[in-house]
């Protein structure tokens, strides 16, 4: 991996990079941009989609305990007002008298501006995050209504909905992508924390004396995930809170923290949460959260494990995770098909389930355009294929290396004779000749191999 003697320097590297080759922008960037919102450009939609895949297919499909939900954006206020939300989902805020500039009050040490060194802050004071609009043509107070700051609330509030129609019995969860919003006071570190991002959330409903056992299931079981999809052990950990760090409606919680080059972070949660939830809308709807156990002929409330993972956070770190410049290879393995790789590289060792494209197809001059065109219209439909004619096969290579584009299919002047094209490996830089009717199987046995 690249040395840096700054993490900043390391983080400028791939801001850089995501720039560069459209995977992130800031919105709206023809007007200076707008703090703490991002779009994601034609590789950035890939990647994020196929991590939403990996983590739904790992969460959902691949387990015949947990079912889906996809609910609205703006819900009843009375939601926000049992979970809490509206009298207590608040940071406190500090101002620099001097630069103006906010900041949280957590995040201060000493009295000191961390942006001027100024001994002039304002006290601290409640921000509230929720994000308010309004519903109908009146903007009045009885019309007001609330962007979600979390995903997992509706999961609640439908529970006994979903649990009838799927006909679910406890023990069972209830998964959930979708966008959320809160208002920051400072967002910073790039995607890390913004004010509109999406959640990947798992509600999983269990008798209160199996609670634990689910706790440490889930544990063990996200672990797992984020070894599958390529994640360096290193740069992971899984830290318990303690007693008086822990949210007031949960039992136990462990953060699962990335080593970013600004410092460890939690991009998912893991939690304990009782009974509080459903109890909470219980009471404040009137209607009834119980669960009837048709065997036992028990009625409870059930309580809930959850895992809370942030899709933007997860994205920079696998970005973070998978970033390397480094020195290719001099042997055999990478002068293999007569060219020699550049001394340095810029690659993203992305896994190759989540990579953007899976292959692309380079046609080494534009006279053999036409029969690697064919080819590409033959892969595109059983994989995200890329395509690229322009530059030298050397500048396409690194063109592909930066998105971490895992195998290139180069269609050269010996292709035509002996209907073969070669195959160069992203990571290994080992060049093998395949039959071009062979490619699609080749491809896909190796990308079977990394499935979940």
């Amino acid at each position: 991996m690249a040395e840096f003697s700054q993490p900043s320097e390391l983080m400028d590297e791939i801001v850089s990079l995501t720039k560069r080759r459209g995977f992130i922008f800031p919105s709206a960037e023809i007007y200076s941009g707008l703090s703490g919102f991002w779009d994601y450009g034609p590789p950035g939609v890939e990647l994020r989609e196929n991590i939403r895949k990996a983590w739904w297919q790992h969460t959902v499909r691949v387990r015949g305990d947990v079912v889906g939900l996809d609910s609205a954006i703006i819900t009843h206020p009375g939601v926000w007002e049992a979970s809490g939300h509206l009298a207590h989902f608040a940071d406190e805020m500090v101002d620099c008298k001097k630069c103006k500039k906010r900041f949280k009050a957590d995040e201060l040490t000493g009295n000191k501006c961390p942006a001027c060194g100024a001994a002039e802050l304002t006290e601290p004071r409640k921000f509230h995050l929720m994000m308010k609009t309004f519903v109908g043509a009146a903007e009045k107070e009885t019309n007001v209504a609330y962007l979600r700051p979390e995903t997992c609330q509706p999961i609640f509030t439908d529970f006994d909905l979903i649990r009838g129609s799927a006909r679910a019995r406890v023990p069972f969860g209830i998964a959930q992508v979708g966008k959320a919003f809160r208002n920051e006071i400072n967002p910073r570190n790039f995607t890390a924390r913004s004010r509109e991002f999406t959640q990947m959330e798992m509600e999983f409903f269990c008798r209160a004396e199996k609670a634990d056992e689910w706790f440490a299931h889930w544990k063990d079981y996200r672990r797992e995930w984020y070894g599958k999809v390529g994640f360096r052990a290193e740069n992971l950990r899984f830290r318990d809170h303690e007693k008086d760090e822990l949210a007031h409606y949960a039992k136990a919680a462990t953060d699962i923290e990335y080593r970013f080059p600004f410092g460890w972070m939690e991009f998912e949660g893991i939690h304990n949460r009782t009974d509080f939830d459903l109890r909470q809308h219980q009471e404040a709807s009137g209607k009834r959260l119980e669960y009837f156990d048709e065997e036992t002929k028990e009625r409870f409330v059930p309580h809930v494990i959850e895992t809370s993972a942030g899709l933007d956070r997860i994205m920079l770190a696998v970005l973070c995770d998978a970033y390397f410049v480094d020195e290719a290879p001099t042997g055999p393995e990478a002068r293999e098909g007569g060219r020699a790789e550049e001394e340095k590289r810029t690659v993203l060792r992305l896994h190759p389930l989540l990579a953007p494209a899976k292959v692309a197809v380079l046609p080494l001059r534009r006279k053999l355009a036409e029969p690697a065109r064919k080819i590409h219209a033959e892969l595109r439909r059983f994989m995200a294929c890329d395509y690229d004619e322009t530059g030298s096969i050397g500048k396409r290579y690194r063109r592909q290396d930066e998105v971490g584009t895992p195998w290139c299919v180069t269609y050269d002047f010996e292709s035509p004779e002996d209907k073969k094209a070669t195959v160069r490996d992203r990571d290994t830089l080992v060049q093998e000749r395949v039959e071009i009717a062979q490619l699609r199987r080749f491809l896909q046995d190796k990308l079977e191999a990394y499935l979940i």
